[in-house]
């Protein structure tokens, strides 16, 4: 198992794809990551999201906004979804401020260890962070395509695209090529880490 000991966290709210979620949910376990689905809790202790496809319940009982830059730091991989998720967590009450979650990606994009995954649609929550991904190589869903070259991103015409800590993918439908490339990707960097200490 690759990822014995790692940690990944998957945002999530409703309309998400249940497809792509149950396949993070064992794929990632399978490798020996521990996977954690994240939200804003809302001062709940829990939340239960249901999918876009089939109206499935997904309870999730974790919340990012809880994170500190130590437990922020313990997850080895960090993954916006497809579907709507990503425009249901980029609310804010204060139009001022950023949306917690985007506070959150952008945490989790200041610390290059982190493997920063998103597909499909999940590219609207850097969308108020556009400098996150100004410059870099990725691939988003056809209808982002403006939203990605207004945020300066580079598009390439690509299932998967990698751009150092940065691992984009086209649609909800390519989250096995997409999840491979994180295991592969994560499973790189541990070796050159074990290298190091060698």
């Amino acid at each position: 198992m690759r990822l014995t000991g790692q940690k990944i966290a998957v945002l999530m709210e409703s309309d998400f794809y249940e497809p792509e979620i149950l396949y993070y949910q064992r794929r990632f376990a399978e490798e020996g990551a521990e996977v954690h689905f994240l939200t804003r809790l809302w001062g709940n202790d829990r939340l239960v999201f249901r999918g876009h496809e089939h109206r499935m319940p997904f309870e999730v009982t974790e919340s990012f906004e809880d994170l500190d830059e130590y437990g922020l730091r313990e997850f080895a991989a960090v993954i916006v979804p497809s579907g709507i998720v990503a425009d249901r967590l980029r609310y804010t009450e204060d139009v001022q401020a950023l949306p917690p979650a985007v506070s959150f990606l952008r945490r989790a994009f200041a610390d290059p260890a982190i493997v920063k995954g998103i597909i499909c649609h999940g590219m609207w929550l850097a969308a108020p962070i556009p400098s996150v991904i100004e410059g870099r190589r990725a691939v988003v869903h056809n209808n982002l395509l403006g939203d990605l070259r207004n945020m300066g991103g580079v598009y390439v015409d690509q299932d998967v695209v990698v751009d150092e800590d940065l691992v984009t993918a086209r649609t909800g439908n390519h989250c096995h090529v997409f999840a491979r490339t994180i295991i592969d990707q994560l499973t790189a960097r541990t070796r050159r880490r074990l290298g190091d200490v060698v």
